[in-house]
């Protein structure tokens, strides 16, 4: 991402193909190096979009919550959705807690989560632009 970019991480970015007209719950997700299981839960709500992964056998079915703003695409014809993050990226995330994942502090520590891997990122200023 260079300075001028934004993530906007709980809104599905624009081009990204995303429609409510289509169920994406079982979708395989794709990170940059490969699978990392498919969608458990999805919200489309606006500015509070996410996925809920169930990563099944490759984190030992830990369930992790993906912002919404981390997808680049979704290919509804083969039932999958690709990110912009790597794996080991995934599994750094923090722990997902299902009874808070729906909490705004609990989000923020998400949503700076994932921020942060956009290198030099410092934090968010108000309306999602990143600061560097």
């Amino acid at each position: 991402m260079d300075n001028m970019s934004r993530f906007d991480p709980w809104n599905y970015r624009p081009d990204a193909n995303w429609s409510a007209a289509h169920d994406i719950v079982g979708y395989h997700v794709e990170a940059t190096d490969g699978s990392i299981g498919k969608v458990d839960q999805a919200s489309h709500a606006m500015e509070e979009s996410y996925l809920v992964i169930d990563t099944g056998p490759w984190i030992f079915g830990k369930k992790v919550l993906l912002p919404a703003g981390t997808v680049t695409r979704f290919d509804h014809d083969d039932r999958k959705v690709y990110v912009d993050r790597t794996k080991e990226q995934i599994k750094s995330s923090p722990e997902f807690e299902e009874d808070r994942y729906t909490e705004p502090a609990y989000r923020e520590k998400i949503g700076g989560y994932y921020g942060s891997t956009y290198g030099g990122y410092q934090g968010f200023t108000p309306g999602g632009t990143v600061a560097r």
